[in-house]
């Protein structure tokens, strides 16, 4: 994020509540390398930070009133009473900020409220969690400003409980963690059970390879049914297996494990992506930690059959980028995020990247869908103050 956004920030702020913010805040959106739907089955995650970001200017307020404002939504200022807040109360983008604010209030924290302007480079709908950049950037600016002392895995968990409760989405706790604690040329092996961290070397341009993130323009809501069902069934196979979570299920044990599901075709398929998923990421982080990067690409592909094929959560967008991708050479490719639309991944050789770029841009144009977005995926900073 460059200095001349956290000023332009920091002057529509002034424009708006005719006074100076006391900082300015930057959270970035992330991209899933690998591990999908295994957050909320207590599994493991391999997020890395982007350089796009929410960028917020924020002040404190003592007399309970919320006001808002976003550069990327047409309207004025939203004013809002602290002590009104409730939960699922608010289907706008305002949700995300006020949702962080009461969270952080049901937490014991003494926040009187905030003037808050926000602008955000992550691409909305897109997998690339911009709803918790949003929310990140908002907690770690209140947390500065009110002394609260609380870590970016804090900040992570409180963030999941305004996006969880307040907003209504079921979502796991990747997004605002990644947001909240990654580090730059890192991805971040996450144990979502217990929280506990790992930063892994992850240098393509050392190696000679990029990772692609291609933007299919197809939007998607977390907060819709789909995403819900899912997380439903995976509920509903570790009841029937006995476990506390699909995490439980040992990947030497799968089979025995659906073997034991009977029937229950839907269920099976939720067990067997979110078993040979966790499996996946412990594949990747093996690799990466050996040296052998480029044989990560078959694991991201694999991730994509599962996600198309049992998980069911791509759309044809996703599987012509994959498809295309990999028929001009690509490494590996594989959609990332939530699913039903957003976004995929291409892992490449620099050599390549042109040449899979323009095929995946004429596939699209071949079969009548929206020009894809395509740009480079470097792993950036997490959260952090920038003014």
């Amino acid at each position: 994020m460059s200095v001349d956004t956290a000023a332009a920030v920091a002057e529509r702020f002034r424009e708006l509540y005719e006074a100076e913010p006391e900082g300015v805040w930057a959270a970035p959106g992330r991209v899933n390398l690998i591990g999908e739907h295994t957050d909320y089955n207590d599994g493991f995650v391999m997020p890395f930070a982007l350089p796009h970001t929410a960028v917020a200017a924020v002040s404190r307020r003592t007399d309970g009133v919320l006001r808002l404002h976003s550069a990327d939504v047409e309207g004025g200022v939203v004013e809002l009473r602290v002590e009104k807040l409730e939960p699922e109360s608010d289907r706008n983008w305002t949700a995300y900020p006020s949702g962080v604010l009461w969270a952080l209030r049901q937490a014991g924290h003494a926040v009187t409220g905030a003037d808050i302007h926000l602008a955000s480079t992550v691409p909305a709908g897109a997998g690339l969690s911009s709803s918790a950049a949003l929310e990140v950037v908002v907690a770690l600016a209140l947390n500065d400003l009110y002394d609260l002392g609380l870590k970016g895995w804090q900040l992570a968990r409180l963030c999941q409980r305004a996006e969880n409760i307040y907003v209504g989405a079921p979502v796991g706790i990747m997004d605002q963690t990644a947001s909240a604690c990654c580090e730059a040329g890192h991805a971040l092996f996450l144990d979502t059970r217990d929280l506990s961290q790992k930063q892994i070397p992850f240098d393509l341009a050392a190696e000679g390879m990029r990772l692609l993130v291609v933007d299919t323009q197809v939007k998607h809501s977390h907060s819709e049914g789909e995403y819900g069902k899912r997380r439903a069934g995976c509920e509903k196979g570790a009841a029937l297996l006995g476990v506390d979570a699909l995490r439980d299920v040992a990947y030497d044990e799968l089979d025995a494990a659906l073997d034991r599901l009977g029937d229950d075709e839907e269920v099976r398929r939720l067990v067997r992506h979110v078993v040979t998923e966790d499996q996946r990421v412990e594949q990747v982080v093996a690799l990466l930690e050996s040296g052998e990067t480029r044989a990560i690409g078959p694991v991201l592909t694999a991730g994509h059959a599962s996600l198309r094929d049992d998980f069911r959560i791509s759309c044809p967008e996703l599987d012509l980028v994959v498809d295309t991708a990999l028929a001009g050479g690509a490494l590996g490719a594989r959609m990332t995020g939530g699913g039903f639309g957003g976004s995929a991944i291409v892992l490449a050789e620099v050599a390549d990247v042109e040449t899979v770029t323009k095929a995946v841009e004429e596939a699209f144009a071949a079969a009548g869908f929206a020009a894809p977005r395509v740009f480079e995926a470097v792993p950036a900073a997490g959260a952090r103050r920038v003014r």
